[in-house]
């Protein structure tokens, strides 16, 4: 019988050690055995359900929730999150024309590409979608979709959690090769509003900021990225510092309720009157309704380019 140690559990399904050894003396499960050594040995079913584990937490569950649950009931969990996923509209309707977004079957051939580990083949393609649409429409009808479509897969356990990170780094490097030579294209210099971009405390996804940062580029704004997991109290301080105009922030599907609407209702508080705050992100546009009601809600990542454009003209200068 195959037996893992702890090392390769935590490779192959992206929970920390430390993570292991917690949800073992808090949860009963995983249940190891023991070498002669004493180090911790892992069996089939065990690493099994540690990746069911792994996809119901990045659908948004709680450890509490689910690592105590047989195998059966984790099944049943990772059908409901990936049916109600299917359910929930892709792409909201926005203030822009719709572009022509990638069909199932167009996908095929990058989910194969991604499944077979062709990151060149990935990369390559990206850099002709950019190079034949646009950078606007390849965040729009090929990046979204494909976000979507990746979600989706790793929901069904079809794919690894370093194919997930691949994809990521991928569209990552594309899209900031894309940003940088639109950035050339302005040589006297970024325009304001100035914006500041990053991801509150425990927010880890950072793709729709860069797809969001895309928008801003094309509209020649002054840009401050500063990463993800920024600390509501560094992220005023930053705003201060750099007399940002705007502060935008991303929010996963995985996101929860009360990580968004918490942590925007403190910033709202805390920022100046003048600073706009601007959410985006499916997590974003699922709290809409529970956010202070002068926070801007960008339902497509396309929105960062319409409230640019109507910030200037609140300003007189567009």
């Amino acid at each position: 019988m195959a037996l893992w140690a702890i090392a390769d559990v935590e490779r192959e399904t992206g929970i920390g050690k430390d993570t292991l050894r917690v949800w073992e003396r808090r949860y009963g499960f995983p249940a190891p055995q023991r070498d002669e050594r004493g180090d911790r040995l892992y069996d089939a079913e065990q690493l099994s359900r540690l990746r069911l584990i792994r996809r119901l937490l990045d659908a948004g569950y709680r450890p509490g929730r689910v690592v105590g649950l047989p195998r059966d009931a984790l099944e049943a969990l990772a059908a409901s999150a990936l049916a109600q996923n299917l359910a929930a509209p892709q792409h909201l309707p926005g203030s822009a024309g719709e572009p022509d977004h990638l069909a199932d079957d167009q996908l095929a051939p990058w989910m194969a590409w991604l499944r077979q580990d062709q990151t060149l083949r990935l990369r390559e393609a990206l850099r002709s979608a950019v190079r034949t649409r646009g950078l606007a429409q390849t965040v729009e009808a090929v990046v979204a979709p494909l976000c979507t479509a990746v979600g989706h897969a790793w929901l069904r356990g079809e794919i690894g959690v370093y194919q997930e990170h691949l994809f990521t780094e991928v569209v990552q490097a594309t899209l900031r090769e894309a940003i940088a030579r639109t950035d050339e294209t302005h040589p006297v210099g970024l325009r304001p509003p100035r914006v500041l971009l990053t991801t509150s405390p425990g927010e880890q996804h950072q793709l729709g900021l860069l797809m969001a940062e895309c928008f801003l580029a094309l509209e020649g704004c002054d840009r401050l990225p500063l990463g993800v997991c920024t600390p509501v109290a560094e992220i005023i301080g930053a705003s201060e510092r750099t007399g940002a105009d705007v502060v935008a922030l991303s929010y996963s599907d995985h996101a929860s309720r009360r990580d968004v609407v918490e942590t925007v209702a403190q910033l709202r508080q805390q920022l100046a009157a003048s600073v706009e705050l601007w959410i985006g992100g499916a997590g974003a546009v699922r709290n809409m309704r529970r956010v202070p009601p002068d926070v801007v809600v960008l339902r497509r990542a396309v929105d960062a380019a319409v409230q640019v454009r109507l910030w200037r003209q609140r300003r007189g200068l567009a």
